[in-house]
Order: structure tokens, then C-alpha cells, then sequence
């Protein structure tokens, strides 16, 4: 049998009538760039988060660099991070000209620890930016009281989380993009929602600093060849919108199956010395853009490579922490200062997790891991 890691045809061929006709409708229009097919699937995306302002742009990477523009995050300031993450929250800390700081992320979830990240804060920070790994959220209610104590602004990074919920202690539900001043996306063909390439957007609950994205994704300027500041080419193409918009209907069902398939892996790798299943909190809600187990002693890529043979693809997100990359030497971090992140990079494997799964999938994969530690 075979299991691949992600398989992106299956979806297609579910909703392959509804994409292609609304790239169709696109290409009659002759109408690519922004245009009322962007702002259709902004108007969608604020009512399904439910969030004031939603902005699209080009990429998810993109969105972190115009959200930490929109708050003048620039030379001198320094944003809070984690370092276990995608290349791109700290990638474009950098690009807008602030310094990377880490700070340690929480065993159980992967997501930064608030306690760190607050301890990691100086007179410079300008941003913490909490990223909502692999689906789960980080906890906003600590990182929202964290900004108002030092008056910060707090930016989600949500590439892997678009619809994750959270719960407040009074029971209320919320999701990514609520508590944050702003809030990343990315459309990347792998997320639980993918564009057909590269897309993203950035909302937010203020009016100016939703205006200020909309300015600095078309050359820093509202009226054409009228420019307020330098800005940058980074619109929301509307072919990619098309897509969102004929996808995002199918987006809670997707979850859905996600959150299905996770609780068979939950229930079928039960007991197994040697892996530690991906928890969620009971105040959270997770998509499961991936299906993260720890693998111990050192086994990691034994595992992985014995999935591989019997036909399964997995993956390592990540492998390097970021304080650790090569470009980022010149902060100064050295092995040994963020334990749980390193530890992290050494022991992750993600399992196919995506919407289409057959059961019979599902129990292979399980059985094999099963196999691989003598069950």
C-alpha cells in the first residue's frame, strides 16, 4: 500500500469543476490583479474568522514582512519569536531590518512558551510574534495580556492555522486573527487551504493599520502613481483568489476529517513505547496541518526511513532550529540555549494526516509504526 505524506490530487478531483470554473470566470474577465474576485474572498475570509479586515498579498512570507511594515517594526527594534519554525517568521524579521530574538517554545505543543518569550522582551521590542505551529494555537490570551503589559503589538503567525480555535476561560471561542493586532496567513499549496502557488493575507481589527497593509502591497500608495512611502509589489492575484474562494466552503469539512484522522492515530499508536502523540489542550481546537509525533531514543530517522520502505511517506518540520541557521550566526545564539526547540529538531516526524485518507491508510500507517517498535 501505498501513503504519501500529502496527495493534493484527491481534493482536486473533488472540487475540480468548481476551481476551474472559477478560473474561468476570471480569465473571461480579463481582470487578474486585485479586482473584485480579491475582494470578494477578503469579505469571505472576514466573515469565516470572524475578523474587521482581511488583506490579501502574495505570499504568506509576505504577510509577516507587511504586518511587522504596518507597525514600523524597522533598524533598533527587535520581534520575539521562536525558533522552531518555518525559515520565513524569521527570515522576514530580518528583510524589514529588526533583529530575530528567540525564545523557547513549550514541549507539548511546539508553540512559544509565553513565560519565555515575555523573559526574552527588552526596551527594543517592538513585536512578539507567536506562531501557531502545525495547527495548534499558541496561547493568545497570554500573549494578549503580554502586549498590553508592555506595549507591544502581538502579530500571529497562523501559516499553519487558519480557522484554529481557542477557548477563553469564560467558555467563548475564538479563533486566529482575533486577539492578535495582526494576523499572517499563507496559501501555500500544502496548507489546509492552498491557493494553486504562492498566497497569502494579513488581518487585523484596527482600521489604520488595515489601511496601511492595503498601501504597503501596492507600492505604498492608494492612488495609482500617488506613492505616501516605498512600498512593496505584493498583491493577492486574483486567479489564486478564485481558487480560496471555490475552496473555503470545503474548509471546516476538511478540518473536520483532519481532526478525525488524528484522533484514529491518537487511538491506534496509544502505548507505544518510544513515540509521544501530538497533544491538544482542552481549551484549543486544532486544524492539523500536520500530525506531529515525537520520536525518542534517537529513532527518528530510523522510523522515517522504515515508513519509506513500506511505502509511507512522513516528513521533519524541522530539522535545524532557526537561532542554529547558518545566515542567523551573527546574533550570537549558540547550541544549548533553547533545549526544547534542539530537542524538537532531533525528535519530530509528521504522519499523513490530509482530508482524503482511507481508513484502511490510516491503519497501515499505525501498523507500521507499530511494527518498526516491536508491536
Amino acid at each position: 500500500m501505498q501513503v504519501p505524506l500529502l496527495d493534493l490530487t484527491l481534493q482536486h478531483r473533488e472540487i475540480r469543476d468548481q476551481t476551474l470554473g472559477a478560473l474561468t470566470q476570471v480569465v473571461d474577465d480579463q481582470r487578474f490583479i486585485l479586482g473584485p474576485v480579491v475582494d470578494q474572498f477578503e469579505r469571505e475570509i472576514e466573515a469565516y474568522l470572524p475578523v474587521k479586515h482581511a488583506v490579501g498579498n502574495a505570499s504568506g512570507t509576505d504577510a509577516i514582512l507587511l504586518a511587522l511594515r504596518a507597525f514600523d517594526c524597522g533598524p533598533g527594534d527587535e520581534v520575539v519569536t521562536s525558533p522552531f519554525t518555518f525559515f520565513a517568521t524569521a527570515g522576514a524579521i530580518h528583510n524589514v531590518g529588526a533583529r530575530p530574538v528567540f525564545a523557547d517554545i513549550q514541549p507539548d505543543t511546539f508553540n512559544l512558551d509565553p513565560a519565555a518569550a515575555d523573559a526574552a522582551c527588552t526596551q527594543r521590542t517592538k513585536v512578539v510574534m507567536p506562531v501557531h505551529l502545525f495547527g495548534q494555537m499558541a496561547d493568545m490570551t497570554a500573549f494578549r495580556a503580554l502586549g498590553d503589559g508592555r506595549g507591544v503589538k502581538i502579530v500571529e503567525d497562523a501559516a499553519q492555522a487558519i480557522g484554529a480555535r481557542q477557548r477563553t476561560t469564560d467558555g467563548e471561542w475564538f479563533a486566529t486573527g482575533v486577539l492578535g493586532d495582526a494576523c499572517t496567513f499563507s496559501f501555500f499549496p500544502t496548507k489546509n487551504l492552498g491557493a494553486f502557488g504562492d498566497a497569502g493575507m494579513t488581518v487585523t481589527g484596527d482600521d489604520a493599520t488595515a489601511e496601511r497593509l492595503r498601501k504597503l502591497r501596492v507600492h505604498g500608495g492608494r492612488q495609482m502613481y500617488h506613492h505616501e512611502e516605498v512600498g512593496y509589489n505584493s498583491r493577492l492575484d486574483a486567479l489564486q483568489a478564485a481558487v480560496l474562494s471555490a475552496k473555503l466552503p470545503h474548509l471546516r469539512g476538511w478540518s473536520d476529517a483532519r481532526r478525525r484522522n488524528a484522533a484514529f492515530y491518537d487511538q491506534a499508536l496509544a502505548g507505544i513505547e518510544g513515540i509521544v502523540t501530538p497533544p491538544v489542550r482542552p481549551e484549543n481546537e486544532s486544524i492539523f496541518n500536520q500530525y506531529t509525533i515525537r520520536v525518542l531514543d534517537g529513532r527518528r530517522d530510523a522510523l522515517a526511513d522504515h515508513l519509506r520502505e513500506r511505502g509511507i511517506g512522513s516528513g521533519v518540520y524541522y530539522p535545524v532550529p532557526l537561532h542554529l541557521q547558518e545566515c542567523f550566526a551573527y546574533l550570537g545564539y549558540r547550541e544549548g540555549q533553547f533545549p526544547e526547540s534542539e530537542r524538537a529538531c532531533r525528535e519530530v516526524l509528521s504522519l499523513p494526516v490530509f482530508p482524503e485518507l482511507t481508513e484502511a491508510q490510516l491503519a497501515y500507517v499505525a501498523e507500521s509504526v507499530g511494527t518498526f517498535f516491536g508491536r
